[in-house]
């Protein structure tokens, strides 16, 4: 119904916050993570928006971004996660750490949310594997961490990497670590998944 509210931001709750639009004030729930981003009260704020119709309620949850939107709306299609769920997760995680843990089969991080255990963790990964690409996990790499021959992300680098992800943690490490390490990585020219997972290693530690 609301795409975004653009307002002054009146309140923060510990859930929620109260943001006057137009003389109107919206109370939007909102993740511990969006609580913590926002400006003073009182500034202009941009809040993204999802609406929640139902019998007995009609709710607005509440992104600073278009990205946590849609990753949330993702998260509320697995069974058993509903929209406290969601924003349960996302208060420990960000969209791309998520991205990391459903691509990397971390259970582990994601059942860190609170009221979030193993199984429902598990069902989430299932569930949005094949919704969240690799291309969409590495995506975040900025321009001046890739070289000129592989800033268009190819297939052959997306491979690399994912196979310096595998060798991570064959080592033990967390499958969400390994991920994140090896975004970090620069890939150039004549990388291979050896250079990439000694590079990787350096932010391990």
């Amino acid at each position: 119904m609301y795409a975004y509210i653009k307002g002054t931001l009146e309140e923060i709750g510990e859930d929620a916050v109260i943001v006057e639009a137009g003389g109107i004030g919206y109370n939007i729930r909102v993740s511990t993570t969006t609580a913590d981003l926002l400006p003073g009260l009182g500034s202009e704020v941009k809040i993204y928006t999802y609406t929640l119709v139902r019998e007995d309620a009609f709710q607005l949850f509440g992104f600073l971004t278009r990205d946590d939107l849609e990753i949330f709306k993702r998260l509320i299609t697995v069974s058993g996660i509903g929209p406290k769920g969601g924003l349960a997760i996302l208060s420990v995680m960000s969209a791309d750490a998520l991205r990391f843990a459903v691509t990397a089969g971390d259970a582990k991080a994601i059942a860190k949310a609170p009221g979030i255990g193993a199984k429902t963790a598990e069902r989430v990964i299932l569930d949005l594997r094949d919704k969240i690409s690799v291309e969409d996990t590495l995506r975040g790499l900025a321009p001046t961490e890739v070289s000129a021959g592989t800033a268009d992300g190819g297939i052959g680098e997306n491979l690399m990497r994912r196979e310096a992800i595998e060798a991570l943690v064959a080592l033990g490490y967390s499958a969400s670590d390994a991920t994140a390490a090896v975004k970090k990585v620069a890939v150039e020219e004549d990388a291979t998944s050896e250079s990439i997972l000694k590079s990787a290693l350096k932010y391990m530690f």
